[in-house]
């Protein structure tokens, strides 16, 4: 099993630098990919009850066992809430479908999926959230896709900051503002599509696969690297056994520092994904 190393969280936790994202998977087809994972190593599961495969997640580790004991305490395992349930109240009851469909006593990590703030109700749901931390249901608290702005604010009306923020993060949109803000306040940052959707393996006219060139490796294990060196916590997505493994080797080669300076110098100013002033993922 490839040893991942954890990101220390400001509550104390220990996030596995490398998780397997189910986005895009079908219900049906989830438990065999996660299977895959967690049979290669992967002791990190990140889904969504928009994702709808909270069942499929749910059936993968019923089937392995690590759906309680200790190979349940090995994993970490989040999910998020739906922004069309975001609310008191509504996310109360959310959770209670959610935590069903994925078949364990608690989640690790349960987030805001987006901050839809043109209707403001992530101070309400912060409210539900530390409620299920105190009732140890969910051990640490999460938000995806905040700007600065979105952080200030939740901070201002709750007293407290999320201790992750999962945005789109890739070489060509770094999000550097974020970035900087969350390394400020103690969240740790974790990006989604981290290679831009497959987008970015091509990037820079040739960069990346020049350097994988270099050190033997595929142009996605660079960009992962990067990622690694940075300190991001990644949650790249494969339905195939091969990928996912080659997606947790990334510990036998370095980046040297103009190489990392060659990926930084990607950045751009368009993201792959949707805007956060404007998307809810209902």
């Amino acid at each position: 099993m490839t040893a991942v190393p954890k990101i220390d969280l400001a509550d104390g936790m220990g996030l596995p630098q490398i998780g397997l994202g189910v986005l895009r998977v079908a219900d049906a087809d989830t438990a065999a990919v996660v299977e895959s994972a967690l049979a290669l190593g992967y002791r990190h599961i990140d889904t969504a009850a928009g994702y709808g495969n909270e069942g499929g997640v749910g059936q993968a580790l019923k089937n392995t066992g690590f759906d309680s004991g200790t190979r349940r305490e090995s994993l970490w395992l989040t999910t998020k809430l739906r922004d069309s349930e975001q609310g008191y109240d509504e996310a109360l009851r959310a959770f209670d479908r959610q935590i069903a469909l994925l078949g364990s006593d608690y989640v690790d990590l349960y987030m805001i999926h987006w901050p839809t703030p043109f209707d403001w109700r992530a101070n309400q749901v912060w409210r539900a959230f530390r409620r299920l931390r105190s009732e140890g249901r969910v051990r640490s608290l999460g938000v995806c896709n905040f700007l600065p702005e979105h952080l200030r604010r939740l901070h201002q009306e709750t007293g407290e900051y999320p201790v992750v923020d999962q945005i789109e993060l890739h070489p060509t949109w770094q999000q550097r503002e974020t970035t900087a803000f969350c390394e400020a306040h103690g969240i740790a940052v974790q990006a989604y599509s981290p290679m831009a959707r497959g987008a970015d393996l091509q990037a820079g006219k040739g960069v990346i696969e020049g350097i994988a060139a270099r050190h033997a490796v595929s142009p996605a294990q660079v960009i992962l690297r990067w990622h690694i060196e940075n300190g991001t916590i990644i949650i790249p997505k494969s339905v195939h056994a091969d990928r996912q493994a080659e997606n947790l080797d990334l510990f036998g080669f370095r980046l040297d520092e103009d190489e990392h300076a060659a990926i930084d110098a990607l950045d751009g100013p368009e993201r792959a994904g949707h805007d956060p002033m404007t998307f809810t993922y209902a």
